[in-house]
């Protein structure tokens, strides 16, 4: 058996070797499960030809960037870069929003496999969360959905559209969560993913945006057939509560949020995906985290060393 060993804040630990958890490793940099697997297999098979029974985490790292690199320079960048997102002290804070239909929460459940991110939080979940808090006599927007937010307006403003100010306002409850969430993955060091209607450029702190290592992404549907196509589809699934019919008389508003969101997008300069393939989605995703946040604590980690073989 050829055994792992490390530092994690100054305790040693010993762990058996698993190319099964090796390969899902591999796996961040996209190559497929199966090649991930058998160029796992191929590691482990050259550890034990060498005789190997025990190794630091750090050499096994080292280790499987040479091998990688003799298969392929870009896998083994992307692998590297990719790593030390997930193995930075400094947390990573992906946001992705747009309007219901578009896809948040499926973009964020494959970016965070793709990333192995554990840590994914809806915003969904968090204004349900604040509907036990909040009574609906003191805040009535939140106890509706962000589309439809604008009948419960009890002084609709003569400024700007009802369908956006309810949307605003409902937006502005739950982003009160949504700063909690970050602050306290920022505090603790936990690299987060959080998906909605929800998350809209402009609306958190400033000072949380610049002090962090925060992302947003603006996923949209242009083609309004598309975007109803996605309502069918989802209505399907025997999980979903919600009706078609409640989606479809909701549509024009649904779309004139999904205008808003893009607006504030192209305010603040933030990323807008039209999702319409779900790999070149993801792709423009990882890429971007990359440019932005590649290579962060890589010089440190490398030489400390990490529990991820």
């Amino acid at each position: 058996m050829i055994w792992v060993t490390g530092d994690v804040d100054g305790k040693k630990y010993k762990e058996p070797f698993s190319k099964g958890i090796l390969s899902r490793s591999l796996n961040v940099a996209d190559i497929g499960s199966q090649r991930a697997y058998d160029i796992a297999s191929d590691i482990e098979a050259k550890l034990i030809q060498k005789n190997i029974t025990e190794i630091p985490s750090y050499e096994l790292a080292d280790v499987v960037l040479n091998h990688l690199k003799s298969i392929d320079e870009n896998i083994a960048i992307k692998y590297k870069n990719l790593r030390s997102l997930r193995t930075s002290k400094k947390p990573l804070i992906i946001l992705i929003g747009g309007a219901s239909g578009v896809g948040t929460s499926s973009m964020a459940f494959e970016l965070a496999n793709r990333l192995r991110l554990k840590n994914l939080i809806s915003t969904d979940m968090i204004r349900e969360v604040m509907r036990k808090i909040v009574s609906k006599e003191l805040s009535p927007v939140i106890h509706k959905s962000s589309f439809d937010a604008y009948e419960s307006i009890r002084t609709p403003s003569i400024r700007i559209d009802s369908v956006i100010e309810g949307f605003i306002s409902h937006v502005d409850v739950v982003n009160v969560g949504i700063e909690a969430i970050i602050e306290r993955s920022a505090k603790e060091g936990i690299s987060t993913i959080i998906e909605g209607v929800h998350v809209v450029p402009g609306f958190i702190k400033q000072e949380l945006m610049e002090n962090n290592n925060i992302i947003i992404f603006t996923l949209t549907v242009d083609d309004e057939e598309a975007h109803k196509q996605r309502f069918y589809s989802r209505c399907r699934q025997p999980w979903v509560k919600r009706s078609l019919e409640r989606y479809m008389d909701n549509f024009s508003t649904i779309r004139k949020t999904q205008k808003f969101l893009v607006e504030q997008a192209k305010i603040h300069d933030s990323r807008i995906i039209n999702n319409v393939d779900i790999n070149e989605t993801i792709d423009i995703m990882v890429n971007d985290i990359l440019e932005k946040f590649g290579g962060i604590d890589d010089v440190e980690q490398e030489s400390q060393g990490n529990n991820d073989n």
